[in-house]
């Protein structure tokens, strides 16, 4: 068994090499190609597009199997939201998403059969069945929590955007598109999000509303409370400036209040490794020979 499991990952091994060659020297043509010849262009494809295309044709693979997993719509309606919040918006995410739940507990189970693992006990199967089926959750739940912090980093930068923005003269939407277009590279979520607020500004929405729908697909306190500071801001007709400047100031003094505090908190942490592993050990290394020669000493007494 475990010789066919080593010939087949060799196998697999020399399959995924080929193709990588084989994709990297189209690239290595193709740039040679351009250079030679800067003014004719060739639609070729591309490493990466051929990734992506690659890409497409497993997720289309994989909605296929969402049909099997009974759901309903309330439930699809979270799972929407979640992937929203992770950044995911096509349409066929949801399909996708049902679908993994529905192959990865098939390869964990599959992997077992394969390792010989089921045979010395059944209930691996019921296990790699269970941890395959929460696994596109946590999965997904981790994705969220890295896109929030990134969100959450990020906001006092796109407020100093915003704020240069509006002092330059420009209007809260005009400064809220020029934002999304600048630090797109920097803070890729945040933007993408802005993006979003300005298409709905451009479709008709409201300016509060379109705001509103940014918390709700972050799920952010931070942003939460500039939309409720932005909202209040065009209601009483305050200075949108120096509400956003303020704002900022204060993520900043939360961020590094918030490292202050993990700084204090290392001291009480570093008990627990002490204690468990680093003093056994010095006490091992420096009292050890005491003992031994203590042990001989009493063993010479007897004698």
């Amino acid at each position: 068994m475990g010789i066919t499991i080593l010939v087949f990952g060799a196998v697999f091994l020399l399959i995924m090499s080929g193709g990588l060659l084989l994709f990297y020297r189209e690239e290595m043509i193709h740039r040679i190609t351009e250079a030679i010849n800067p003014q004719k262009k060739k639609e070729e494809k591309s490493l990466l597009k051929t990734i992506q295309q690659t890409g497409l044709s497993i997720g289309g693979v994989v909605e296929h199997f969402e049909q099997v997993l009974p759901k309903t719509e309330a439930e699809k309606s979270v799972v929407q939201k979640r992937l929203q919040r992770a950044g995911f918006r096509n349409e066929s995410t949801v399909k996708v998403f049902y679908g993994y739940k529905v192959l990865v507990p098939l390869i964990f189970a599959a992997i077992v059969l394969v390792s010989g693992m089921g045979e010395l006990n059944a209930m691996m199967y019921i296990a790699a069945l269970g941890i395959g089926f929460l696994l596109p959750d946590f999965w997904l739940g981790r994705r969220i929590k890295v896109r929030q912090k990134r969100i959450r980093q990020g906001l006092p930068d796109i407020l100093d955007m915003l704020i240069i923005c509006i002092e330059a003269g420009l209007s809260m939407d005009h400064a809220t598109a020029r934002t999304s277009q600048e630090l797109i590279k920097a803070q890729p979520e945040l933007c993408d999000e802005l993006g979003i607020v300005v298409l709905e500004q451009r479709a008709g929405r409201a300016r509060d509303e379109a705001w509103k729908h940014l918390a709700e697909r972050t799920d952010v306190d931070a942003v939460r409370n500039l939309v409720t500071m932005l909202v209040q801001a065009e209601t009483f007709g305050t200075s949108i400036a120096k509400t956003l400047r303020v704002h900022s100031d204060t993520l900043r003094t939360q961020r590094v209040q918030a490292v202050e505090e993990a700084a204090a908190k290392t001291t009480i942490k570093l008990i627990f490794p002490l204690a468990l592993f680093i003093f056994p050990s010095l006490f091992l290394v420096v009292l050890g020979p005491a003992f031994i020669m203590i042990i001989d000493s009493f063993k010479t007494l007897n004698q």
